[in-house]
């Protein structure tokens, strides 16, 4: 085993629709705190923030930019690059423009390629089963970890084992990889103990991948080699040249390379794995009572069993029914067979084809500079709760067709209209017409909070017009 620091790459996107209505595109499932205090990116990224390891390497979506630089800041975790990817591409596209990344620092870099939203309970298993791919990823081999299954699973993939390989205690060579099956298949995968679930987490040279790729999919390389030399620096981000990522082919690592190299490996391994793709898996690994109810939130339960009921905001009462899944947040509410929980991402599809935000956004909205919660929504007007992090500002903006009201309920406000600018304290308010430039700034050491209440035409969030802006949404 040499000294070589292992380079994490966390892939951070998704759509938020496995887990709706708690994860929502806006803000899918890695950036909540579903299991411990911590959300499933700061977890993952504390996983490897350890001797050995070097700082991760994040690739994320735009829309995701603040809240994936703001969620390290405040585990102390430094990324070494935070890589915008203007749309979607799969796996096997993020990994390969993480790879050049990696090069461009060192040429033996060995990347362990992450997904943002795992629950790995065994980190002590984890990080033994990593220390046993990299022999083997040194040694050129494609390393994945496979899963030892606890139940004939139809929701996970596949890879059956073959023989261990010579000098390389605890990996095998990969047979191959088999798509999700049906319940008998599964049944059978289990019985012959050949198979473990697709854990989707990968340990190999960046080098390695990158001549795989080459050979399997050159203008899927050629693509990122444009798209990461056409980057452009934007605040603390890398923003990949949008035309050349676009003719990218979109691909998952286990099509684009895995299941076409003869060189994959797996390390099986028992480490308390899931990837929370669905409710039932939440309720899987959540403590449960005696009737093996798992809750969260104000919850009463009364002749209830094997059910998993989350409250986020008010009461949520059941009574009479088994082996259902209850979501209530504060604008939605998601009733489900827990043995049906895939479908969840149907009824998002059906929330997108009817024309409503909530397959998309919480009533809480975060932005780089803090927040915003809308409260109440009527004809004309709309009333939000506005909360600004310590030292920071929103841009300088005016709007067409609303005014607003601004009344600060706690902290002090830095508010520029017009020419002028002034101080707001506790209680005290202030009017912004429409047309009238703006900003609001904190300039306190403590949250600023504040009612805005908007009034006008049209009160979309496209009515503003950003004239000066300290994080790079102006162009």
């Amino acid at each position: 085993m040499t000294d070589t620091l292992i380079q994490p790459v966390i892939l951070s996107g998704g759509s938020g629709s496995r887990l709706w209505p708690l994860s929502r595109g806006g803000y899918p499932k890695q950036f909540l705190p579903l299991v411990g205090e911590n959300s499933m990116l700061q977890a993952t990224a504390q996983r490897v923030n350890r001797e050995g390891f070097s700082s991760p390497l994040m690739i994320c979506n735009e829309d995701h930019r603040f809240i994936v630089a703001e969620q390290l800041r405040s585990i102390d975790v430094t990324p070494s690059r935070i890589i915008l990817e203007p749309l979607g591409r799969n796996t096997a596209p993020a990994v390969a423009i993480a790879a050049l990344s990696a090069l461009q620092e060192r040429e033996d870099a060995l990347l362990l390629v992450m997904p943002s939203d795992h629950v790995i309970a065994d980190e002590t298993a984890f990080l033994a089963a990593i220390q046993q791919a990299k022999a083997a990823a040194e040694q050129g081999k494609l390393v994945t970890f496979g899963i030892t299954p606890e139940k004939p699973e139809t929701g996970y993939g596949y890879i059956q084992k073959g023989e261990a390989l010579a000098n390389l205690g605890g990996v095998n060579q990969v047979l191959r990889f088999v798509e999700k099956p049906d319940a008998e298949t599964a049944t059978d995968y289990l019985a012959s103990g050949e198979y473990l679930w697709n854990s989707g987490i990968f340990l190999f040279s960046a080098k390695r991948y990158l001549a795989e790729l080459e050979q399997h999919q050159p203008a899927m390389l050629t693509a990122c080699l444009a798209a990461l030399e056409q980057a452009e620096q934007d605040l603390n981000f890398c923003r990949l040249n949008a035309e050349a990522f676009a003719a990218c082919p979109d691909d998952s690592i286990d099509y684009a390379v895995m299941e076409k190299t003869r060189d994959a490996a797996v390390v099986p391994v028992n480490m308390g794995w899931s990837d929370l793709g669905a409710w039932n898996a939440l309720w899987d690994i959540k403590p449960k009572d005696e009737h093996g109810n798992a809750t969260k939130g104000d919850v009463l339960l009364h002749d209830t069993r094997n059910s998993y009921v989350h409250a986020d905001h008010a009461l949520v009462a059941v009574t009479g029914l088994d082996d259902i899944i209850v979501i209530a947040t504060d604008d939605a509410v998601l009733v489900a067979d827990k043995n049906n929980t895939q479908d969840v991402k149907k009824l998002v599809e059906q929330l997108k084809a009817n024309g409503r935000g909530e397959h998309h956004l919480h009533s809480t909205v975060h932005r780089p500079w803090g927040s915003y919660r809308g409260i109440d929504l009527g004809e004309r007007y709309q009333v939000k709760r506005i909360t600004v992090k310590p030292g920071e500002k929103l841009s300088l903006q005016m709007h067409h067709h609303r005014a607003e009201h601004w009344i600060v309920v706690s902290g002090t406000a830095m508010v520029t209209r017009g020419d002028s600018s002034f101080l707001l304290r506790e209680n005290e308010s202030t009017y912004i017409s429409i047309g009238e430039t703006h900003r609001l700034e904190n300039p306190g050491k403590v949250p600023l909070h504040l009612i805005e209440v908007q009034s006008g035409s049209y009160l979309g969030e496209d009515d503003i017009v950003r004239i000066e802006d300290g994080y790079g949404r102006v162009k």
